[in-house]
């Protein structure tokens, strides 16, 4: 079982940062890493609810590099549990014929409040032998850096 993970202090209450993970409009600003642009075709941030994102990158990768066709990915899931202003936690597989991205993986936000601000670690487990666990921490790493920036545009 593998996990990935990434980490950052964020300039804001874990109150805000929990909202930001759990409001459609949000999760579409900051969510996609540099280069992608995020559409939610279904966003239901209750245990049980429905997660169905479109990822569109402004460049085709190169061959393998996206799960779903040359410039997508597009991910299907489920939030499995919330707990206001400390954590989120969903599963999610991706849309893809290529069998190295078939299986659930599971991502969860934790939220730990800090002098002046939240330490935010998201970790992703099971995750698909084909995405590169380089990428994939860069890729998480972003989205936080995407998080914090948006945090601070709306404070």
């Amino acid at each position: 079982m593998r996990i990935d993970r990434a980490e950052r202090w964020i300039a804001a209450s874990p109150g805000r940062v929990h909202e930001a993970l759990t409001t459609r409009e949000a999760v579409e600003a900051w969510l996609p890493p540099a280069g992608a642009r995020a559409a939610l075709e279904a966003f239901e941030p209750r245990p049980g609810g429905a997660f169905r994102m479109t990822l569109t990158f402004d460049t085709p990768g190169e061959a393998g590099a996206h799960k779903s066709s040359e410039t997508t990915d597009v991910v299907e899931g489920q939030f499995l549990e919330l707990v206001p202003n400390a954590s989120v936690r969903q599963r999610f597989t991706f849309v893809s014929d290529d069998p190295a991205f078939a299986g659930a993986m599971t991502m969860t936000w934790t939220l730990t409040p800090e002098a002046a601000g939240t330490r935010v670690v998201v970790t992703a487990k099971d995750v698909p032998p084909g995405i590169r666990a380089e990428d994939h921490e860069q890729g998480m790493a972003s989205s936080l850096q995407n998080l914090a920036a948006h945090l601070d545009a709306s404070a």
